[in-house]
C-alpha cells in the first residue's frame, strides 16, 4: 500500500471488533513508532500510559465521549468498543511546541495502527478529572489526548465535500462512515 492509500485508510475509527483484542505488545509497538517520530528541539517530553483490556480499559471507556456530530449515536455499543487505549501525557507546564509533538505522536500511532488493519480514535473529550485519577497520572503531567485502539470494525471512506461545504461526517444506511474532504484545488493557496 502506498502512503496516500494508508492516509485514506487511517480515518478515525469509532467501532471496533471487541472479540479481537490488541495485546500490550501491540501498544508497545505503537509507542515505539511514536518514539521514532520528530520531536520539537528533540526534547522528547511526552510520556505514554498504556491500557489493554480489563477493568481499567472499561472504566476509561466510560470516561470518554464519542462522535459529537452523530447526534443519534451514543458511542460504541458493547462488542464495538476499543480494546486498548494509549494516553499521551505532556508536561503540565509544557509550551506550545509540546502540542505539536502530541499531534505528531498521535498521527504516527494512527498511521501505524492503520498499517496493521487496526482502528484508532483520537479522543480529547474525556473526563479531565477522573481519567488522570484512574490512570495515576503524575501531578506534573497532564493527559493531552486519549487514543482508543482495536481491530477496525467499520468501513470509513473519504468523501467529496458536499455542495453546502459541510465538513460534518456521516454514516450511510449501510453504516459506512463518510468523512468529507476539501478538493486539492481548494487548498493550494498559490503556485510559483
Amino acid at each position: 500500500m502506498d502512503f496516500k492509500e494508508l492516509m485514506e485508510s487511517a480515518r478515525t475509527c469509532r467501532r471496533f471488533k471487541e472479540d479481537k483484542p490488541l495485546a500490550m505488545t501491540d501498544l508497545e509497538w505503537l509507542v515505539e513508532c511514536a518514539r521514532l517520530a520528530p520531536s520539537a528541539r528533540n526534547a522528547q517530553v511526552l510520556r505514554f500510559t498504556l491500557v489493554s483490556r480489563g477493568e481499567t480499559c472499561r472504566k476509561l471507556f466510560s470516561l470518554t465521549r464519542w462522535a459529537g456530530a452523530l447526534k443519534d449515536w451514543g458511542g460504541p455499543h458493547p462488542g464495538e468498543r476499543p480494546t486498548a487505549f494509549i494516553a499521551i501525557l505532556m508536561p503540565g507546564n509544557g509550551n506550545h511546541l509540546v502540542c505539536y509533538d502530541v499531534g505528531i505522536a498521535a498521527q504516527t500511532m494512527q498511521l501505524a495502527a492503520a498499517s496493521r488493519g487496526w482502528g484508532c480514535c483520537m479522543i480529547q473529550s474525556f473526563d479531565q478529572t477522573a481519567a488522570p485519577e484512574l490512570l495515576n497520572i503524575p501531578s506534573d503531567m497532564k493527559i493531552a489526548l486519549v487514543l482508543g485502539f482495536g481491530v477496525a470494525g467499520e468501513i470509513r471512506v473519504v468523501a467529496p465535500m458536499p455542495a453546502d461545504a459541510s465538513f460534518t461526517y456521516w454514516r450511510d444506511a449501510q453504516g459506512v462512515h463518510h468523512v468529507p474532504k476539501r478538493d486539492l484545488s481548494e487548498l493550494v493557496a498559490a503556485r510559483y
